[in-house]
């Protein structure tokens, strides 16, 4: 997305990136849109970078989209089909700084379903970041969780950061080198 130029419409929580703190844009301030990948959005105010969750869209002046909705499964999902489900939505997850997914940026090293009950499913993952210390860590953690929680059959999400083995670029799928021009 080329850099747009919005106008707050109301007070907006927001991280700053990278640190992660939380701080309030006040309605009025002028936002240029940076990133708007997979629901969130980055946008610089005042020389800073922020990232404003998808449920705030509005204080963009963006209207909220209702979630797309995946095609019906008939009877109860296989736990092959949840998984490829969890997939897609991690893959919907993206670092405010870097226009790739978490997945093909390589930050997830586990993510598997455990059985808690009659077809419901608790996920874990373990995933890392591009630099330790890197504030965003909770909020990606957060959108992570977030995602997992919102497939139906899925009643717990715990997602851990791990620092081994430290995050490095050979981790990037070839689509994400390419898209980053590393190749």
């Amino acid at each position: 997305m080329s850099s747009e130029l919005k106008n707050l419409t109301r007070d907006v929580e927001a991280s700053v990136v990278p640190v992660g703190t939380k701080v309030t844009l006040q309605k009025g301030e002028q936002a240029h849109i940076t990133q708007s990948l997979g629901g969130s959005y980055t946008v610089i105010v005042n020389g800073n970078m922020f990232r404003i969750a998808e449920k705030d869209a509005d204080a963009l002046g963006i209207e909220v989209m209702a979630a797309a909705v995946a095609p019906p499964v008939t009877g109860p999902l296989t736990q092959e089909q949840l998984e490829k489900q969890m997939w897609d939505a991690l893959k919907t997850c993206y670092d405010p700084e870097i226009p790739v997914n978490i997945v093909d940026l390589g930050l997830i090293y586990d993510c598997h379903l455990t059985p808690i009950g009659a077809g419901n499913f608790k996920a874990e993952v373990k995933m890392t970041l591009t630099a330790p210390g890197c504030g965003m860590g909770p909020v990606l953690a957060q959108d992570v969780q977030s995602k997992l929680i919102s497939l139906e059959p899925i009643d717990e999400a715990n997602v851990e950061l791990v620092w081994d083995p430290p995050w490095n670029q050979g981790m990037m799928t070839e689509a994400a080198k390419l898209q980053l021009g590393l190749l």
